[in-house]
């Protein structure tokens, strides 16, 4: 599943709406005093629903990503559904919150996902938020494919 950044294709939208925390000195996350700003990217691969997202968390202090946050919003028996696979490991990582194990992720990731899971989760605006964000990538996602089938329609007449 290769994911996109939302600010890629709505980056409007993303100026906007995408969420950052600001953490002073001596925070109870133990995280150097900065902006972290927690970056949107969904999949991208045509007539997939996942239902997830990961959140590529960056510093105002040097702007290097931070963290990977992935995060599914569904009940387990969608991922388990829509995976065709039951291993509670598997699943577990799916619906998150999970550092992403298939990043790269620096010292301060186990924090900010400790930041996203106390301070970002329990806002529910956000959460409806991020999923009307899901919605709108995407619709641009099949959009474009739509356009791609039209054109070989018409190479084929």
């Amino acid at each position: 599943m290769p994911y996109s950044f939302f600010h890629s294709r709505l980056p409007k939208v993303a100026e906007r709406e995408t969420r950052s925390v600001t953490l002073f000195d001596h925070s109870e996350f133990n995280l150097p005093p900065a902006d972290y700003a927690f970056l949107e990217m969904f999949c991208d691969e045509p007539d997939c629903d996942c239902r997830r997202v990961f959140f590529s968390v960056i510093s105002s202090r040097d702007e290097d990503i931070k963290a990977v946050i992935a995060w599914g919003w569904e009940e387990q028996v969608f991922y388990t559904t829509w995976l065709k696979d039951s291993d509670p490991n598997v699943i577990k990582e799916l619906m998150g919150p999970a550092l992403n194990s298939a990043s790269p992720q620096s010292d301060l990731a186990p924090a900010l996902l400790k930041v996203f899971q106390e301070v970002l989760l329990p806002d529910t605006a956000y959460v409806e938020r991020v999923k009307r964000h899901y919605v709108m990538f995407r619709a641009t996602v099949d959009k474009k494919r739509k356009k791609k089938v039209r054109r070989k329609i018409k190479r084929k007449r």
